[in-house]
């Protein structure tokens, strides 16, 4: 009887997994090693993970939302964003509270022109319309001191 060419090396790998502890590789775990390194297998980068995976949950246009909110002064100007900023959006509707009556009356003549800025810059945020608040006066209508009447008039003028 004569030995072929397959015994030495079957010989060795039943002594390799009898001492090593490792199992000779099958031809589809050897496929599966070589298909590892194969193109279009590198891991992607954290800012395209990110962005995968709040594209799946949905949470693009709230965190486009947080970053108006976040980075206001980058696009209204630091000028505005010293007198004015934004306090919600609801519906489509941006509600800008300004620190004077005369902050607010220009902003409101500036609506056209701050809609084309933020649809430029954020254009995932959707929105249509703004109101821009007015600072009020302390109310004198609550409280444990509180008399009915018209109130003081006087005061702010």
């Amino acid at each position: 009887m004569g030995v072929t060419s397959d015994e030495p090396i079957q010989a060795y790998e039943s002594l390799r997994s009898i001492f090593t502890g490792v199992k000779k590789r099958s031809k589809k775990r050897q496929q599966d090693v070589q298909d590892a390194f194969s193109p279009g297998r590198d891991p992607l980068h954290m800012s395209d993970a990110f962005r995968e995976m709040t594209g799946t949950l949905g949470w693009d246009p709230s965190l486009a939302e947080a970053k108006l909110f976040v980075e206001w002064p980058l696009f209204v100007g630091e000028g505005i964003a010293d007198h004015a900023q934004p306090v919600g959006i609801q519906d489509e509707l941006l509600v800008i509270q300004a620190s004077s009556s005369a902050w607010a009356t220009q902003l409101r003549l500036m609506r056209h022109e701050l809609l084309i800025v933020l649809a430029e810059k954020l254009p995932e945020v959707p929105i249509n319309a703004i109101t821009v608040l007015a600072p009020g006066a302390p109310s004198w209508k609550n409280g444990p001191r509180s008399v009915p009447g018209r109130g003081p008039r006087d005061t702010y003028g």
